[in-house]
């Protein structure tokens, strides 16, 4: 399922280009909350981007971080479940945005906030060969974490320097969807993750030693 999100997104983005408005229609405006406007927009976003190396980019770590999580969640059901938690942090990292810019009139376009919920979920597997995820206050999960967010945050401030205005970066959404992520993915896990066995047989049957 990994796969088939990471491929979506040029996919979608061939349809988007040959649009008359080029994908405008399908943004997100964060007053539209406010003031009655495209509401569908927080999640019609999400399957839009603004060119092919955001395309690129964003392909790329969809399906780096979304394996590890698609595996935590096999066969039929846990793909509709490894679909529903990337759409689920999409749009709350969408929402999350826009509360942060209620009076916002930008269009807010891409798939950026899902696939942070991705890497936040991902983040909780590192190192576990057994499935089991991370504690949220496990060292090795928290020192990715807060490296990740303050590179995000530095990349997105970046944006407001003289000349870049053109170069925002919409990182309070990716803060979003990776907390959404992390938050989301123990739950999510137990609701589409594989039943645990009655017992656990150890390999060697024999009886144990007195």
């Amino acid at each position: 399922m990994a796969v088939g999100v990471a491929v979506s997104m040029p996919v979608l983005y061939w349809f988007q280009t040959r649009l008359p408005d080029g994908g405008l229609s399908l943004a997100f405006r964060p007053s539209s909350l406010w003031d009655g406007g495209w509401w569908p927009g927080l999640l019609t976003s999400m399957f839009a981007h603004g060119g092919w190396p955001h395309v690129a980019m964003n392909a790329i770590l969809g399906l780096a971080f979304g394996t590890p999580v698609a595996r935590l969640m096999p066969g039929v059901k846990g793909s509709l479940g490894f679909l529903a938690f990337y759409i689920a942090c999409g749009l709350l990292a969408t929402a999350g945005y826009g509360l942060v810019h209620a009076a916002s009139y930008d269009a807010l376009v891409g798939a950026s906030g899902a696939v942070f919920g991705l890497m936040g979920a991902a983040l909780r597997l590192l190192g576990r060969r057994s499935g089991r995820l991370r504690a949220l206050t496990d060292r090795r999960f928290l020192t990715p974490a807060v490296a990740i967010m303050a590179v995000n945050a530095v990349v997105g401030l970046l944006g407001f320097a003289p000349g870049m205005e053109g170069a925002r970066i919409a990182w309070e959404a990716h803060a979003f969807g990776f907390v959404a992520g992390a938050l989301l993915i123990g739950p999510w896990a137990r609701a589409f993750g594989p039943r645990p066995e009655a017992f656990d047989s150890p390999p060697d049957l024999r009886d144990p030693a007195a």
